[in-house]
């Protein structure tokens, strides 16, 4: 990496001492941050000597700042930069780290967003915007971007073990195991690939001894893979594990806010659980999507039970009058 210095005709003491003091902020910099030659990218190189100078002095301010997580300084020093030059790609670059650091996601998204604008095949910020993505739980277009990194960089084993870690913070560990096996095949194994494909494998066969007879492990499957509500109610119907049913019934009011029956499934287990606030709550909002009679007999009934629960008897007798009047 360059950081452009031009020689100017007219030398002078007052210039010297400015060109030592980025020599020195240099010096700095590289022997008390390793990493930055690591991860970030070459200052503009299109600056007078003026403009270079206070551009980098306050860029080199900034990353000194960020090494001692004095990270709202660092910002402070990358907005002088950004007055001085404006739209420049490293200062962007910085910016989303420092953002991110300080767990302003929306903000280290928009910079880097910004930065990958100018330069969109930057390998490093990339890289970055893939941790963006993660920590703010985008997991499918973490991966998307992964797998564009690793077909960059094919024989790069760390970039395909992060791949792994996406599928497996994303609920696909049947892509995680096969990511491994191809990585073992194009590139051989280590120690964390061989442990995490033995555990893997592990967890599989265990899912498969404990599988119902109602192939409750399939039902969850297809829904996890196609997220239609066909297979959703199915799964519901298919379970008894209460664990299971309340995961997914809480996905499908989210997915399916206008389907009543994983209303009933979710208040049906909170009142199981004496969680009869919730309950309350809950079938109260998809009671108003009921249609169908038996449907709404059954939303009665569990109403009643969350108002016994909550001692309520007045409003637990108004509703057992409405389930036998209907």
């Amino acid at each position: 990496m360059k950081f452009i210095t031009k020689n100017s005709e007219k030398k002078n003491i007052k210039r010297s001492f400015k060109s030592a003091l980025v020599l020195y902020s240099i010096f700095f910099v590289f022997f008390s941050m390793p990493s930055y030659a690591q991860d970030s990218i070459a200052l503009p190189k299109d600056l007078n000597e003026e403009k270079e100078l206070k551009f980098q002095q306050y860029f080199f301010k900034a990353l000194a700042e960020k090494s001692i997580r004095n990270f709202q300084k660092a910002i402070e020093n990358l907005e002088s930069c950004n007055q001085i030059i404006p739209n420049d790609v490293a200062v962007f670059f910085e910016f989303s780290k420092n953002y991110f650091a300080l767990y302003q996601i929306e903000l280290a998204k928009e910079y880097i967003d910004r930065a990958l604008v100018k330069d969109p095949e930057n390998l490093w910020m990339l890289q970055h915007l893939v941790a963006v993505l993660q920590r703010s739980n985008s997991y499918a277009e973490a991966i998307e971007i992964q797998i564009e990194l690793v077909a960059k960089k094919p024989k790069n084993v760390q970039l395909k073990e992060g791949l792994t870690k996406l599928y497996l913070r994303d609920n696909q560990p049947e892509k995680a195991l096969e990511t491994i096996n191809l990585i073992t095949e194009q590139n051989g194994s280590t120690v964390y690939l061989r442990n995490l494909k033995t555990a893997l494998e592990k967890r599989k066969l265990r899912f498969k001894k404990e599988e119902e007879p109602t192939k409750l492990v399939s039902f969850q499957a297809k829904f996890d893979f196609d997220k239609t509500y066909l297979s959703l109610e199915r799964l519901l119907k298919n379970s008894k594990n209460e664990v299971v049913l309340l995961k997914y019934s809480k996905q499908g009011i989210q997915r399916f806010p206008a389907q009543p029956y994983v209303y009933l499934v979710q208040g049906k287990i909170l009142n199981q659980q004496k969680g009869y606030k919730n309950a309350l709550s809950i079938l109260k909002s998809g009671i108003d999507f009921v249609i169908e009679d038996e449907m709404e007999q059954d939303f009665y009934k569990e109403i009643a039970k969350s108002y016994k629960g909550l001692g309520n008897l007045k409003e637990e007798k108004k509703y057992l009058k409405k389930l036998n009047k209907d």
